[in-house]
């Protein structure tokens, strides 16, 4: 790829993102990830896997205005399009469409060519870890979800039964078990050197809320007697 079709998709995907936590360095450290596994495989086609990495998130603004859209969806047409109108070939927009299409975690469409796999796991390394954690919590923050929910007891719940959204919550069903989800053995490899950060401060944010609840509501009964 020449230095013109990457500033044309670049300039593309700037026009696109607004989501701070889906934000243009959240896209640019995906592509840098990408480029890392990359180096581990064999017979990857760059073009195809930077166009994808750069356009990945283009679909987030709908997505954010209308939660019953996908964005790996809406962005994928919005980059077939795009190249179709740029003069690339209809086999390269595919296969740009099909990597960002299976790049969302889903059971019922899972990448298949090795590009999108690479995307697929480039982009799960920005969940993992202090990246994934301090992403996670503005986006908790933007959309004005809370840290966590009480339990009917009224003491702090850890996330794992939760159904009403928090960052426990989050965390629980989604940031705690990406970790055996990935397609390339340095992707794999990667998030595990980061697996231990997120849990620290997952259980070290979980006794902070508790600890406050479990021995300061007993307090209070004490003194509202």
């Amino acid at each position: 790829m020449d230095k013109k079709t990457y500033s044309l998709l670049e300039n593309f995907m700037l026009s696109c993102m607004e989501d701070s936590a889906h934000d243009k360095e959240h896209v640019y450290r995906v592509l840098y990830n990408a480029l890392d596994i990359a180096k581990t495989e064999s017979n990857v086609d760059y073009n195809v896997l930077i166009a994808s990495c750069l356009l990945h998130d283009i679909g987030r603004k709908e997505q954010f205005e209308n939660p019953a859209l996908c964005h790996a969806a809406v962005g994928s047409s919005k980059a077939y399009n795009f190249l179709l109108g740029h003069g690339f070939e209809i086999g390269f927009a595919e296969k740009v469409k099909q990597c960002i299409q299976t790049h969302r975690y889903r059971k019922n469409n899972i990448p298949q060519s090795l590009e999108a796999k690479i995307l697929f796991d480039a982009d799960k390394l920005d969940v993992a870890g202090a990246m994934g954690i301090a992403r996670s919590l503005v986006y908790k923050g933007i959309v004005s979800e809370p840290l966590y929910s009480l339990l009917p007891d009224g003491t702090v719940s850890d996330g794992g039964s939760d159904s009403v959204p928090s960052f426990f919550q989050e965390y629980k069903y989604k940031l705690e078990n990406l970790y055996s989800k990935f397609y390339t053995a340095r992707a794999s490899q990667l998030a595990k050197e980061r697996q231990h950060i997120a849990e620290d401060f997952y259980n070290s944010l979980y006794q902070e809320a508790s600890l406050p609840y479990q021995n300061g509501k007993s307090e209070l009964d004490k003194l509202l007697q």
